[in-house]
């Protein structure tokens, strides 16, 4: 049997209504500089989504590198309407206006035709209020129509819950957090899967921490690919949307060469096992 197969073009529907490729590229920890270098060989690519945030402080350069690249490929048939944004609110806040200001600030860093695709809460801190505000402040930007669909980051379950339970107007689209074999997140991934809610992975290769680990090193042997072509597999196979960053136009290009091989099903259960729990950077998820 053929095994599915996974492009740059491969698209999930969100809750919204909204199509989101399902491979795209994350900016975290860019320079301004890298950013301008690293958006137009994405795009080059095939690359059609960039995962962006306030608190990364490239958004400028990120929204500037899109607007030249299309600028500069007339023929491509390529539109802002085919690359999908993604930025986040750098902190929760009880005032709403505060919020909305934030989000307008960060569309205007965007250019182009003034909207963000996917607007994000990048964590669950604040408290209750500070999320119930926010989130308010994004439905309101959706309905404006600032921002196309709207999200959380680094939720738990007990927020996930806590938000749903409000009844909100528009439902979170997507759930982004940490996930890569050796932090499976299945409590997390289950409370989204309940509610309809698209989980990204941000951190699909672990942040090359566990690029020497004999378990996923044998198995990438035998799948003769790379491993992390083998983690980006893994996150596809279990339908999520991983996030690989890289600023290397080869490293871009081979972290999403992942068809001609399909893992087992033996072997995603392998991999499963290798959760650790491992945080490789921050873990809001039980913010109180």
């Amino acid at each position: 049997m053929a095994p599915n197969t996974f492009s740059l073009a491969t698209k999930v529907k969100l809750n919204s209504g909204h199509m989101m490729p399902q491979l795209q590229l994350g900016l975290y920890m860019m320079s301004g500089r890298e950013v301008i270098s690293a958006v137009p060989h994405a795009l080059d690519l095939g690359y059609r989504g960039l995962d962006c945030a306030q608190m990364y402080r490239n958004e400028r350069e990120a929204g500037r590198a899109v607007s030249s690249w299309l600028g500069s490929h007339p023929d491509s048939g390529t539109t802002r309407g085919d690359i999908f944004y993604t930025s986040k609110l750098a902190s929760n806040s009880e005032s709403y206006d505060a919020v909305r200001k934030s989000i307008r600030e960060s569309v205007k860093a965007v250019g182009g035709k003034g909207y963000i695709d996917l607007f994000l809460l990048h964590s669950p801190y604040g408290g209750p209020a500070a999320r119930r505000e926010s989130w308010r402040a994004v439905e309101d930007a959706i309905s404006d129509g600032e921002v196309r669909s709207g999200g959380v980051s680094n939720f738990g379950v007990r927020h996930i819950e806590e938000l749903m339970a409000s009844n909100p107007r528009i439902p979170p689209a997507v759930n982004q957090i940490e996930v890569h074999p050796f932090n499976t997140q299945v409590a997390i991934r289950e409370a989204c899967a309940r509610h309809g809610i698209v989980v990204e992975a941000y951190a699909p290769l672990a942040r090359a921490m566990r690029m020497r680990h004999p378990a996923v090193v044998e198995l990438s042997r035998k799948y003769r690919c790379t491993v992390a072509q083998l983690l980006v597999r893994w996150s596809l196979q279990h339908g999520l949307v991983p996030l690989p960053k890289s600023t290397k136009k080869a490293r871009m290009a081979e972290n999403v060469d992942v068809n001609g091989f399909e893992i087992s099903d033996e072997d995603m259960a392998a991999m499963d096992d290798l959760d650790e729990g491992l945080v490789t950077d921050w873990d809001p998820t039980d913010a109180p």
